[in-house]
């Protein structure tokens, strides 16, 4: 495996800045999650590393030597895309197997039966082997072309959205698999999504983007604990932070536009009286949907708190994040 290393690339596709200047590091052995919305800039980022496209300016490390003018096949990166990238006319045996008969690679026979095996095992296609691609759900067809990477042992693994078109219980099972792979064999994941969920589940490290710059980088919990911006905080966190104006509490710092609240950074009991709108159950917790002062505010309480619609309920901020009018945190 290797370190990726982006030394101030940038990447323009005609008047649009697709990336901004962007240096990055990618430990060696990470799992490495791009965060971020549509057009953020998550999967030119990827094409970049890839050698998919170029950059206008800027380079490209693999374990410290430049790859910034090496062909894709060079590189030895073994990309997911979020369509399924499979033959359709072979069978998923063969869809697995075809990486492997690379005439670079010199695989012999056996052990590409064992790689295909161990990795159909993995993605739970074992009894889809001789079955071919044209006849699989469009679940099946996602984890034959995941497997089409693993079966491979490359410098790094590239994934682009690769369970956006599955549904919640395999999205859930494929999360920790693809963890766990990336684990057990040290390998060093570049990952992107939009799903806060896979970034705080999977991430050693998170980059958020934001119209080709990168805004923020570091663990899930840092960048959720300790955001840079509005546009940071909002990335992570489930349900989402609450941007109230600064001085709906009271006293603000000087300069500060919006205060930041996360469900447990609101305590309930003391302070502002406001009304339950809403009560929603979800076994293990209940979020409480609030109305104070005609600003609407989710926070989380007991899952079996006696609160109904229309109740009063008193909350004061604890440790609240504060920002200016540009959206860039104060720090009290």
């Amino acid at each position: 495996m290797a370190e990726i290393r982006l030394e101030n690339v940038s990447r323009s596709f005609g008047a649009t800045k697709a990336l901004s200047d962007v240096s990055m590091t990618v430990p060696d052995g990470s799992f490495v999650v791009l965060l971020g919305p549509t057009g953020a800039g998550k999967t030119t980022m990827l094409r970049m590393v890839s050698g998919l496209s170029l950059p206008d300016s800027g380079e490209v490390f693999f374990g410290g030597h430049s790859v910034t003018k090496l062909e894709p096949a060079q590189r030895n990166v073994a990309m997911v895309f979020q369509q399924y990238s499979l033959y359709p006319h072979l069978t998923v045996r063969e869809n697995l197997a075809f990486p492997l008969k690379s005439p670079l690679l010199k695989t012999s026979r056996s052990e590409i039966e064992r790689h295909v095996s161990e990795v159909a095992e993995v993605l739970q296609i074992s009894h889809k082997l001789d079955n071919k691609a044209t006849k699989l759900s469009g679940g099946e067809m996602q984890r034959v072309s995941i497997g089409r990477a693993l079966v491979r042992n490359p410098s790094v693994f590239l994934m682009d959205e690769p369970l956006s078109s599955l549904d919640a219980k395999l999205r859930a099972d494929l999360r920790l698999e693809l963890k766990r792979i990336q684990s057990d064999r040290g390998a060093t994941f570049l990952y992107v999504t939009h799903d806060q969920v896979e970034a705080m589940t999977m991430a050693t490290h998170v980059g958020v983007l934001d119209h080709g710059a990168l805004v923020q980088f570091g663990s899930p919990r840092e960048i959720y604990e300790n955001p840079v911006s509005v546009y940071a905080a909002s990335r992570l966190g489930q349900p989402r932070i609450n941007l109230l104006p600064a001085d709906l509490f009271g006293r603000a710092p000087g300069g500060a536009k919006t205060i930041g609240l996360r469900p447990e950074q609101i305590h309930q009991g003391e302070g502002f009286e406001s009304t339950v709108k809403r009560v929603e159950r979800l076994g293990d917790q209940t979020r409480l949907h609030l109305s104070l002062l005609n600003h609407d505010i989710i926070t989380v309480t007991e899952a079996h708190t006696p609160l109904r619609t229309g109740d009063k309920v008193k909350v004061k901020p604890e440790r609240p994040f504060y920002f200016d009018a540009a959206g860039a945190r104060i720090h009290e």
